[in-house]
């Protein structure tokens, strides 16, 4: 028990270190997985229209999901009520067949990049909705789907 306080005050901190972001959320994919007809949205509300920012996609998948990438459809809806699609490629494995993201056990982490140095056109609420854009009606082995945005970094 304590050993598991522990964990988690050391990813609370961990987490309130983070000045980049800007928004950070995680969504479980739950049943028996991701269906094409299940859009996952996040509300954003933005106050900068001046900083460049990146934006990522954050996947967490089983060993077993049945695709070396990931199709996804992105649509965003601005404040002004516009809306605009984006199709994404998030490339999980490499050409060695071992996945790129961050292994523990069974269990992969992406954090990938589909958009840098973006800058806000206007102040307000933004949705993003993310749907899957496979071949298949439901998309097995998915466990989270996530977007952060962070403020971008000159190196």
């Amino acid at each position: 028990m304590r050993i598991a306080l522990s964990c988690l005050f050391a990813m609370l901190l961990l987490a309130s270190c983070d000045e980049n972001r800007v928004f950070e959320d995680n969504t479980p994919v739950e049943g028996d997985g991701w269906s094409q007809k299940q859009a996952i949205a996040f509300d954003v509300t933005i106050d900068d229209t001046l900083s460049g920012n990146n934006f990522y996609v954050n996947l967490r998948h089983g060993d077993n999901y049945p695709f070396s990438n990931l199709y996804l459809f992105m649509k965003t809806d601005f404040p002004n009520g516009k809306s605009a699609q984006d199709t994404l490629e998030l490339v999980l494995q490499g050409s060695d067949g071992k996945w790129a993201g961050k292994g523990f056990g069974d269990v992969f982490d992406h954090q990938i990049m589909f958009k840098r140095n973006l800058r806000f056109p206007l102040i307000g609420k933004y949705r993003f909705s993310l749907m899957q854009a496979m071949q298949m009606p439901v998309l097995t082995d998915v466990k989270e789907v996530g977007l952060r945005i962070e403020k971008f970094q000159q190196e």
